[in-house]
């Protein structure tokens, strides 16, 4: 880990996450590599019980926010995706993800709408597409719509489709 940079985890806080393609080649630049990637987070979000917030995935790296999945480490829970993911679109390459990756603590409901702003905001910024709306490798169309995707998102939509929440605790 590089010099002075602390992870902070079991910190009951949202990760804003940030990694990358092996030397930041745009390595999910067609949309297979994207939809395999969208399916294997959405396989180990479902098989950990994580939530995420946001994503989108990039032609060279993958933002997202989640959760603190209840039973692995975040670093256990981005090991499993790259490895796995890894695996499916390598080829000949050695490598595919860098080895590290981004990770800040998001804290508060300010903070993490202007994450998920940023997230979704990124391929606008990059010239990709006009509007978010317009790419569909992110959870913008979720927010926008209330739809389900290709990767659960945790929202007021998917909280009501879980139903009311049961108090318990003393009489």
């Amino acid at each position: 880990m590089p010099y002075g940079l602390k992870r902070f985890q079991k910190a009951d806080a949202l990760h804003f996450i940030t990694f990358s393609c092996f030397h930041r080649l745009p390595l999910l630049d067609a949309p297979g590599p994207k939809n395999t990637v969208e399916a294997v987070l959405e396989l180990t979000r479902a098989r950990h019980q994580a939530r995420v917030y946001a994503y989108v995935l990039m032609p060279e790296h993958v933002h997202l926010l989640i959760n603190e999945p209840p039973s692995i480490l975040v670093a256990q829970f981005l090991k499993a995706v790259k490895q796995i993911t890894s695996r499916k679109l390598r080829g000949h390459r050695e490598t595919f993800w860098q080895q590290r990756y981004f990770d800040r603590n998001v804290h508060g409901e300010e903070a993490r709408s202007e994450v998920i702003r940023y997230i979704h905001r990124n391929p606008v910024k990059r010239g990709l597409v006009a509007s978010p709306g317009d790419y569909p490798w992110s959870s913008f169309n979720h927010y926008a719509t209330g739809v389900r995707g290709a990767v659960e998102i945790e929202s007021e939509w998917t909280a009501r489709l879980r139903g009311p929440l049961i108090a318990i605790g003393p009489r």
